[in-house]
């Protein structure tokens, strides 16, 4: 299955996102408008001084008088250390002030001030200029008040906002980092919580999901509802076909090993006894196989509609040991239930432990030579019930325990013996579906021990 983005992942990384793009807004909005904020309130300042010196303007006979205020150099100096350039101009001609400063390109239109951006002096100055006229000898004539100022202070203003739309803006950023991974993980959180309803259950609880669900993930547990039901349905056709081929195979090798074992009796050519036997083998493995396929389709079955109730292990213990003496005497093998100190009681599926353990000693039997020892044990130990089986066979010859659970594995070392490989699986079924594990180990006197740990009854 290929890896991709997570929708966690996704989600943050869009509203991070979002998040940057918001806060450059925000920057640029709050820089835009300070700057236009400062800009009026020094063109405002820069006009009232202005007109302040245009309306102190007098005519007369010998020409016009300047009486420059003071408040109107005062008012520039309040907001900053700026330097400050007039000139009157009467005509082209400059009565007083810089010669240099720069007229205004545009027609003046009386006390209303007229702004404009110059270079003065290698400097940028933000220049005022308005006009009106003066009576000198009955005459009127216009006169041009120009008053410029560096715009130092108006840029120092401008950046100061602008680090603090700066701070502003990495504010909201942060702030919108924590919404961020907070809605993230709220948008995501349904379906964390989906996938761990879902992640609790067994392998085979395919009963169809019931936990509520916002409106958009209808459709997938809608789906995954379909899949578990068709995937249950078609669980439970092969098993009941594996049970019903293995049922319907145990009959007629029943019958075809009782019909060899009479041509055994009657024949007495040594190479047709050879063939009989080697076919009554073939039919014995046959039948173990069905078997056990048919009792491994069982567990797997009753896996997924566990019957639990309160058993008392160390008598099952003991009645299943007592049913398989006769077989352990056929083979001359010594098969012992060594006594326990208390009983112990857990909380589990009848046949299922019946039949992990059954296998358990049918393994210890089939593999322990004649006059071996097979001992079967119960005991608790931190919360488990311990069923153990020692034999005094072969060992494990070098192979895994996982190798020797897996379907219709087997020993290296056990070609001889009739077996389906199906055993160890049967019981390793049953650990995983009682909540318990299977050890099995190689012994060092030699033989095995094959371990069931099965959790306690809580009381």
């Amino acid at each position: 299955m290929n890896q991709s983005i997570s929708i966690r992942r996704r989600l943050l990384l869009q509203l991070l996102l979002v998040a940057i793009l918001l806060s450059g807004l925000l920057y640029l909005s709050v820089r835009t408008v300070a700057d236009s904020a400062v800009e009026r309130t020094q063109d405002s300042i820069l006009g009232a001084a202005t007109i302040a010196i245009a309306e102190e303007l007098r005519g007369g006979e010998e020409g016009v008088a300047v009486d420059i205020p003071y408040t109107a150099f005062s008012m520039l100096g309040s907001i900053g250390q700026d330097r400050v350039f007039y000139r009157i101009t009467i005509g082209d001609e400059t009565v007083t002030g810089y010669d240099e400063l720069a007229l205004p390109t545009e027609p003046l239109n009386g006390l209303t001030p007229l702004f404009y951006d110059d270079a003065y002096r290698g400097l940028l100055v933000r220049a005022a200029a308005v006009e009106r006229s003066v009576l000198v000898n009955g005459k009127a004539l216009p006169v041009r008040v120009i008053v410029a100022q560096t715009r130092t202070s108006q840029e120092t203003i401008v950046a100061s906002l602008a680090e603090r739309a700066a701070l502003l803006g990495i504010g909201f950023f942060v702030i919108a980092v924590g919404l961020s991974l907070l809605t993230a993980r709220l948008v995501v959180k349904p379906v964390s919580s989906l996938v761990e309803a879902v992640g609790r259950r067994g392998p085979q609880d395919l009963r169809p999901v019931q936990r509520p669900v916002p409106r958009e993930l209808v459709p997938l547990v809608t789906a995954l509802n379909g899949f578990m039901s068709r995937l249950s349905v078609a669980l439970s056709r092969t098993e009941t076909f594996i049970a019903e081929a293995a049922h319907h195979i145990r009959t007629p090798l029943a019958t075809l090993r009782a019909q060899a074992e009479i041509a055994l009796r009657q024949t007495e050519n040594e190479e047709a006894r050879q063939t009989i036997r080697s076919m009554i083998r073939s039919v014995d493995t046959s039948a173990r196989s069905a078997g056990q396929m048919l009792e491994h389709a069982a567990v797997v079955f009753r896996s997924d509609q566990r019957a639990d109730e309160q058993i008392d292990l160390s008598l099952l213990v003991e009645d299943i040991t007592e049913s398989y003496e006769p077989s352990a005497e056929m083979k001359g093998v010594r098969l012992v239930c060594l006594p326990h100190a208390q009983d112990i009681t857990v909380d589990a599926d009848r046949i299922l432990l019946e039949a992990a353990l059954r296998n358990l000693i049918d393994n210890a039997i089939k593999y322990t030579p004649k006059d071996g020892l097979v001992e079967v044990s119960v005991i608790s130990a931190d919360g488990f019930a311990r069923l153990e089986v020692k034999d005094s066979g072969r060992g494990l010859f070098g192979a895994q325990a996982a190798q020797l659970t897996g379907r219709f594995q087997r020993g290296a070392n056990v070609e001889d013996v009739v077996g389906s490989g199906l055993g160890l699986t049967i019981v390793k079924e049953v650990a995983r579906s009682l909540n318990g594990r299977f050890e099995i180990v190689e012994r060092e006197e030699g033989g095995t021990c094959a371990a069931l740990y099965v959790p306690l009854r809580s009381r």
